[in-house]
């Protein structure tokens, strides 16, 4: 027995969900410590609650999820207005560097994914399912490509890669302080702090200011990317390879945003459109979480947890050695590392947390503070979805 919901139900369930996990995030300690959206804190509750009422009476629900993707675009549209080419040279060599070895996470989290997935002798699509999905790209980017796995004939990669990147933020955030702190003590790290120029995070900031009367602007801004993006994306499906609905509209974003810092004839609303991408990253997640079917993960158990099991240690690998070392061995590059933990199995709000905790303790590191938001928010997600895109093609 079924009962379906259509598309203006299905929006008020996932509405009243998130808001139940936004009221119940403030009441629990943990939830804020570890920043789990408030969209997985109800999602989740409201799946285990589905998966009971199907283990007792075999009742399933279906949802319309037009809405999910109308919001997926137009998220995803808004993080390819994040990237700022002036920012990155501006940024400097210290940036380039950082922005190099977050394509390398993003590269060896897939290519370990599919390595032990052959392993242990799964479906390579289960593997990519726990990779840079969920790790580098967290909830969104996993509710976005779990659907594309699933065309590709794994059923249920939406509630594995959901279930990663859960696993992802809880990991991370208990990961980063330690890794960060055992630095800082053993390497005698705490008088190595340097004098950083702040003045390109201050710019930044300021271009993010919010005003109520620029949101229609930022809304049209939006709706032109994600109309000019779909004949990018037929042009780019013309290749024959497989890439997500929303490739189109990322890189037209990116053009506007680069044309408009370049010519001045433009001003992009970047702190209204990162509104409205949160707002529209809030709905496709509660609308990704109620669709889950959680008693699809319970053959995958064993599996599912090797795998998270080896990303966990790549990410202890990679930021104990490759970024302390590669960005200079001193207290920033602990700092820093403590970040990348963070945001490379979850989210760039957990690699905050991870530094700040850090911070707190020891001392500021502007430094750290100006590269993760740069990498972690404009160009980590951009980056990631064409890589992913490359990977999803090669299996």
């Amino acid at each position: 027995m079924s009962f379906s919901f259509d598309m203006y139900q299905t929006l008020g369930i996932a509405t009243l969900v998130l808001l139940f996990g936004g009221w119940l995030k403030k009441k629990v300690y943990l939830l804020q410590k570890f920043c789990i959206p408030a969209p997985v804190v109800g999602g989740l509750i409201y799946a285990l609650l589905m998966a009971g009422i199907y283990g007792f009476s075999g009742m399933e629900f279906d949802y319309d999820e037009t809405m999910k993707n109308v919001c997926m675009v137009i998220f995803f549209t808004s993080v390819g207005f994040q990237a700022n080419v002036k920012i990155l040279k501006e940024g400097g060599l210290s940036l380039l560097i950082f922005l190099g070895i977050v394509i390398g996470l993003i590269f060896a989290q897939n290519g370990l994914a599919l390595g032990v997935a052959k392993v242990i002798g799964v479906d390579l699509k289960v593997g990519l399912s726990t990779g840079s999905i969920p790790m580098i790209g967290g909830h969104g980017t996993a509710g976005a490509f779990g659907p594309i796995l699933e065309d590709f004939g794994f059923s249920g990669a939406t509630t594995v890669c959901t279930a990663a990147a859960t696993f992802g933020l809880v990991a991370g955030s208990l990961m980063g302080g330690p890794v960060a702190q055992r630095l800082i003590r053993k390497k005698n790290l705490m008088d190595e702090v340097k004098t950083e120029d702040a003045s390109l995070l201050v710019e930044e900031e300021i271009k993010h200011h919010h005003e109520p009367g620029k949101y229609a602007s930022a809304t049209y801004q939006l709706a032109i990317a994600m109309g000019l993006g779909t004949v990018i994306s037929w042009l780019l499906s013309l290749t024959g390879m497989t890439f997500p609905v929303y490739i189109g509209s990322m890189i037209i974003a990116a053009i506007m945003r680069n044309v408009g810092e370049r010519s001045k004839r433009i001003t992009i609303q970047m702190g209204e459109i990162n509104d409205i991408g949160g707002i529209c990253l809030s709905l496709f997640l509660g609308i990704a979480m109620i669709t889950l079917k959680l008693w699809q993960l319970a053959e995958l158990a064993l599996p599912l947890l090797l795998l998270l099991v080896a990303q966990v240690v790549l990410m202890f690998i990679f930021a104990r050695y490759i970024v302390f070392h590669l960005m200079g061995r001193d207290y920033d590059a602990a700092v820093l590392s403590a970040g990348v933990c963070g945001f490379g199995m979850g989210a760039t709000p957990n690699a905050m947390a991870n530094m700040q905790a850090v911070t707190e303790k020891y001392k500021p590191s502007v430094k750290a503070y100006l590269l993760v938001p740069i990498v972690g928010s404009m160009f980590a997600d951009f980056i990631n979805s064409l890589v992913i895109t490359l990977f999803i093609n090669f299996v």
